[in-house]
């Protein structure tokens, strides 16, 4: 496969994960770019940085997703009438030819605001994972009955810090959280009922990301903003609720690696439960930081007794699949490695295995 050929199919396969999780104004734009891409457009250009990877590396990489989220940006900000009046709004549908045209445009006038908001991979922090994470989170406090330290890597703006703050509507599994919570979040479940009579008690917690986003910045703010999907504003009212408690709460996200603070901060305490998690965050690190962080990961493990438990909780697609999202638990001592459900990558089902 040639490289344009290989951008090309990478933009085509986001598309069509687009229109799966139900973003069709999304997937209309991704399948135009393609076709810009594929006759040597404005686009072309600046994609040229990731040209020599193959389909799963640009895959790997989100440049689809930056892309999407660099024309999100431009409406939120004000700065892109025309593209603004294609896009869609909760009172009209959007107009992605129109869209597409607008951003075409842009692109030609300004590539540099392209090639900027591009240089950094997606940070999504996509509220409703919390839904995902609950029950592992349930899984460990029911296991050791235990209060829980909690550190999240690759946390972007650390909203799934305040898990144990939401409210959540399990369907027929039942429901766990304050019912008067600002951020309510429900999901299609199937299987049986996640312990959700645990005692959850939060003693600390802290996150990382090598570049977190600072909530406190209303462009910061924004960006994070952008890379949700403009035809999904379940998704930005959520957003706008846990950044609101966030704030309130003074949420922090520390700058670092996650290998160096992994192995600085996560060591398992006497007395506590502790868990290291992370959501859609795997994938975009190199082989190389993936097998340090597993390395520092084993080595927190291996210190843990029963008095000091530790926990590693991740929300990952499989390395194998990358269209499967898994719910993985692994909880030493023993460090056990259990598939606790497989589930929808924002949140929307949960399928529990247990």
């Amino acid at each position: 496969m040639s490289d344009i050929a290989a951008m090309v199919r990478a933009f085509e396969i986001q598309s069509g994960a687009c229109a799966a999780f139900g973003s069709p104004f999304s997937a209309a734009l991704l399948e135009s770019a393609a076709r810009d891409i594929e006759s040597g457009g404005p686009l072309a250009g600046l994609v040229a940085p990731w040209q020599d990877l193959s389909t799963r590396a640009v895959v790997g990489e989100a440049i689809a997703l930056r892309w999407l989220g660099c024309g999100h940006d431009q409406v939120l900000s004000g700065e892109a009438p025309r593209v603004a009046d294609a896009y869609p709004t909760p009172h009209r549908p959007g107009d992605p030819e129109a869209a597409w045209s607008a951003l075409r445009e842009a692109m030609i006038a300004r590539p540099e605001r392209f090639a900027a908001f591009m240089s950094h991979e997606p940070q999504t922090n996509e509220v409703r994972r919390s839904v995902c994470l609950l029950p592992g989170f349930l899984t460990v406090a029911n296991a050791t009955s235990l209060p829980l330290r909690l550190f999240e890597i690759g946390a972007s703006a650390g909203l799934n810090q305040l898990w144990d703050r939401y409210h959540y509507d399990l369907g027929d599994a039942g429901a766990w959280g304050d019912p008067a919570s600002p951020v309510q979040l429900d999901t299609a479940w199937t299987g049986p009922a996640p312990p959700l009579s645990a005692l959850v008690s939060v003693v600390s917690r802290a996150a990382c990301d090598r570049k977190p986003v600072d909530i406190r910045d209303p462009v910061a703010r924004r960006r994070l903003k952008a890379f949700l999907w403009p035809d999904q504003f379940e998704r930005l009212a959520r957003l706008d609720a846990a950044l609101s408690m966030a704030l309130a709460a003074d949420t922090r996200v520390e700058a670092e690696d996650a290998v160096t603070w992994t192995a600085r901060r996560a060591a398992p305490s006497e007395g506590a439960a502790t868990v290291l998690f992370h959501s859609i965050f795997w994938q975009y690190m190199p082989a190389e930081s993936q097998a340090a962080l597993s390395s520092a990961i084993g080595e927190c493990g291996a210190r843990a007794k029963s008095t000091a438990p530790f926990a590693w909780l991740r929300m990952e697609p499989p390395p194998s699949n990358l269209a499967l999202t898994e719910l993985r638990l692994t909880l030493w001592p023993g460090g056990e490695d259990r598939l606790l459900a497989h589930v929808h990558p924002h949140g929307a089902s949960v399928d529990w295995l247990g």
